[in-house]
C-alpha cells in the first residue's frame, strides 16, 4: 500500500490523539490512587480523634487575642487567621517565625495535626507592607485577561506563603447588582461570564497542584447571594428567586469546584429571610450532595455566634472563625449539643474529614513549616513587572477628545492634581496593608505622581488641592476618587454617610477650576466601583476608570504617555445618574429601560 502523505499525517494525529487519551488515563489513575490514598490515612487519623480533638479542628482563630500560644495544643485548634490587629513579627522573617512557633504547638500534641494559616489576600499578599499589591477584582475583571489573573494569583500565592501562610480567602466571586454594596470592587464583574473565567483563573493560580510546595489552599465567596442583597446592603436580604441564584450566582461556583477550589467560605446575607450561615439546603443538599463539593466549608468572621449556632454546624458548615470570644462558647455549645442530641457525631465527623482532607491535600503532613527562601520573592522586580501589566490592562478610557491623550512627553508644563496622585494608600483601596486600607504612602509601592515624574521629560507641578496659580500649564493629570474603605463601611445605604455615587463636592471642584482655566484636562478616576460623573465627564478633554490599582501607580503614567495603548473594558454598565439606583437593584438588573452612559464591555483606544 502506497503511504500518501494524507495517509501519514492521518496516522500521525491518531497516534497522537491515543497517547493523549492514554496519559491522560493513567493522570486519571494516578490521581485518583492518590485520592484513596489520602482517604485511607483520613479514616484512620479520625478513628484516633477524641471529641475534643475533633471540635478544636472545626476551630479558626487569631493568632492573638483569642488564644494563648499553649492553648493551640490543649484547645487542638485546626486553623489560624492573620486579620487586623497586631501583626506576627516585624518583618517576614519574624512573621515565619510566629507561624512556625504554633505550628509547633499544634504538632505537639498526642497526634500531631498541623495548622492551616489563614489570611484575606484578596489582591496580593494584602496584609504584609511591602508585598507586591494588585488592582482589585474589578481591574483585573476590566483586564479580560485570563492568563493575567492566573499570573497574578500565582505571585499572590507564593508571597502569602513567603510570609508563613498556606490557605488564602480569595477569590470573591459575587456577582454585584448595586453599586451601593461596599464591597463591589472585590468581584470581578456584573457578568457572570466574565466572573466565571476569572474565578477559575485565580484558583488555578492559587492552587495549582496543591502539594507542589508553591500554592496553597483557595477559598471561593461568598456562599452565595453576597453581592445581590436589597439596596447593596453588606450582609442584608437577598430577595431573588432561586431560578435566578440558579442561573446568575451559582455558576462561577460550579467551574470553580471543577478548578478544583479547597474552601468555600459562607455569606453574611440571608436569602428570602433566612442566614446563609444556616442555610442546609443550599450548603449542604446544593453544594456538598448535588454539586460533589468535598473540601472545606468555613463560616465568616463570628459565623457561629452571629447566624443561629449549632444550627450554622448542622446546616453544614466545617469550620468556625471563632474569634472574638467566640472560641469557648463555640466549643462547649457545639460539645453540648452532641451530648444532647442536637448536632449528630456524624456530622462532626464530616466536617473534620474535609479539614483533615485538605492538609493531607496539602502536604501539611510532610510540610508544615514555611520556607524561608521564598522571602526574597516578596514585592520582588518580577512580580511588580506583572503588577504594573496588571494596572495598564485594567484601565478603562470613557473619553477622550481634543489629542488629549496620548501625552507627549516632551509637553513643556504639566500640571497634576489631587490627592490621590501622590498618595499609593488613597490608590490602593480597602485590604490594603490594615483591613480598611491606608491613607498615606506605603512600603514598596509607587504613586501615580512618582510614574508621571519618571516618564515626562517637561516641568512636572503638583497642585494638591487645585489651589496653586497654573494658568500657563499645557495639561493638567487631575485625579481623583473615593477614599479606601473595606465590607459594609463602604456600603453607601441612602446616601448620607461617608461614601456616594458621585465625587465629594471638592473632587468635583478640582475638575472645574481647571476645566475652566481652558486647560486640556484629563481625568484618571480611583474607585471601587462605576461612579456618577456624568458631568465631570463632559466637563474633561479625556476621562480615565483607573480602579484601584495597587501598589504600580507608574503604570497608569505608562498609558497616559503612549508607552502602551489602552485595552481595558467595563466590567460594569456606568450610571447616568443617582436616580438610576433608587430601587432594589441597579439599573442593569432591575430596568432594561434604563439605557447606561456606557454599556457593559465598553472601552477606547487611542
Amino acid at each position: 500500500m502506497k503511504l500518501t502523505n494524507t495517509y501519514i499525517f492521518k496516522l500521525i494525529f491518531i497516534i497522537s490523539l491515543c497517547s493523549s487519551m492514554l496519559s491522560g488515563c493513567i493522570n486519571k489513575r494516578v490521581e485518583s490512587d492518590a485520592n484513596a490514598i489520602i482517604e485511607k490515612k483520613v479514616d484512620s487519623l479520625l478513628a484516633l480523634m477524641t471529641l475534643d480533638e475533633k471540635i478544636g479542628q472545626m476551630s479558626q482563630v487569631r493568632h492573638f487575642d483569642d488564644i494563648t500560644e499553649d492553648e493551640i495544643a490543649t484547645k487542638f485548634i485546626g486553623s489560624v487567621i492573620h486579620t487586623q490587629g497586631p501583626a506576627p513579627g516585624k518583618d517576614a522573617k519574624g512573621w515565619q517565625a510566629k507561624f512556625t512557633q504554633l505550628q509547633k504547638k499544634a504538632l505537639s500534641t498526642r497526634l500531631g495535626i498541623p495548622l492551616l494559616f489563614g489570611v484575606d489576600a484578596v489582591h496580593g499578599q494584602n496584609t504584609f507592607e511591602g508585598a507586591t499589591i494588585f488592582p482589585h477584582n474589578i481591574g483585573l475583571g476590566a483586564t479580560r485577561d485570563e492568563e493575567l489573573v492566573e499570573k497574578v494569583s500565582k505571585i499572590t500565592a507564593l508571597e502569602a506563603q513567603a510570609t508563613g501562610f498556606n490557605w488564602i480567602f480569595s477569590p470573591c466571586v459575587a456577582i454585584p447588582y448595586n453599586e451601593k454594596w461596599g464591597r463591589v470592587y472585590e468581584a470581578f464583574s456584573e457578568s457572570t461570564e466574565l466572573t466565571q473565567k476569572m474565578g477559575v483563573a485565580a484558583v488555578k493560580g492559587i492552587q495549582a497542584e496543591l502539594p507542589d510546595g508553591r500554592t496553597v489552599l483557595a477559598t471561593a465567596k461568598h456562599f452565595i447571594g453576597d453581592g445581590a442583597t436589597d439596596f447593596g446592603v453588606e450582609g442584608g436580604n437577598t430577595t431573588i428567586s432561586m431560578q435566578e441564584v440558579n442561573t446568575r450566582l451559582l455558576p462561577p461556583y460550579r467551574d470553580a469546584l471543577k478548578a478544583g477550589v479547597g474552601s468555600i467560605m459562607v455569606s453574611f446575607n440571608t436569602l428570602s429571610g433566612m442566614p446563609m450561615h444556616a442555610n442546609k439546603t443550599l450548603i449542604t443538599d446544593t453544594l456538598k450532595t448535588a454539586m460533589g463539593f468535598d473540601g472545606i466549608v468555613i463560616s465568616d468572621w463570628k459565623g457561629y455566634s452571629r447566624f443561629g449556632k449549632n444550627e450554622v454546624i448542622n446546616a453544614g458548615v466545617d469550620m468556625i472563625m471563632a474569634v472574638d470570644g467566640d472560641l469557648d462558647d463555640f466549643q462547649e455549645g457545639l460539645k453540648q449539643g452532641i451530648e444532647k442530641d442536637s448536632v449528630s457525631i456524624d456530622r462532626i465527623n464530616d466536617a473534620v474529614k474535609r479539614i483533615l482532607r485538605q492538609k493531607f491535600r496539602l502536604g501539611l503532613f510532610k510540610n508544615p513549616f514555611p520556607d524561608s527562601t521564598l522571602i526574597k520573592s516578596i514585592g520582588s522586580p518580577e512580580h511588580r513587572d506583572i503588577a504594573r501589566q496588571a494596572v495598564r490592562e485594567s484601565l478603562v478610557l470613557l473619553k477622550n477628545e481634543n489629542k488629549a491623550l496620548p501625552i507627549d512627553k516632551k509637553t513643556k508644563k504639566i500640571v497634576v492634581v489631587g490627592e490621590h496622585a501622590n498618595n499609593t494608600g488613597l490608590q490602593s483601596g480597602g485590604w490594603t496593608v490594615d483591613w480598611q486600607g491606608l491613607t498615606r504612602n506605603y512600603s514598596g509601592a509607587t504613586s501615580i505622581l512618582d510614574g508621571i515624574k519618571s516618564i515626562a521629560e517637561g516641568e512636572v507641578v503638583y497642585d494638591k488641592d487645585a489651589t496653586g496659580n497654573y494658568t500657563d500649564a499645557d495639561i493638567a493629570i487631575i485625579v481623583v476618587g473615593e477614599s479606601p474603605y473595606a465590607e459594609f463601611f463602604g456600603d453607601i445605604g441612602d446616601g448620607s454617610g461617608t461614601y456616594k455615587l458621585t465625587l465629594s463636592p471638592e473632587h468635583q471642584k478640582y475638575i472645574k477650576t481647571y476645566a475652566s482655566k481652558g486647560i486640556k484636562t484629563v481625568v484618571v478616576l480611583i474607585s471601587g466601583r462605576p461612579l456618577v460623573v456624568t458631568d465631570q465627564i463632559k466637563q474633561s478633554d479625556a476621562f480615565v476608570a483607573a480602579w484601584l490599582p495597587g501598589s504600580e501607580g507608574d503604570g497608569i503614567a505608562q498609558v497616559l504617555f503612549g508607552e502602551y495603548n489602552f485595552t481595558g473594558k467595563l466590567p460594569h454598565s456606568w450610571p447616568r445618574s443617582v436616580e438610576n439606583f433608587s430601587r432594589r437593584f441597579g439599573p442593569n438588573f432591575w430596568d432594561k429601560s434604563i439605557k447606561p452612559l456606557y454599556e457593559y464591555g465598553y472601552g477606547l483606544s487611542y
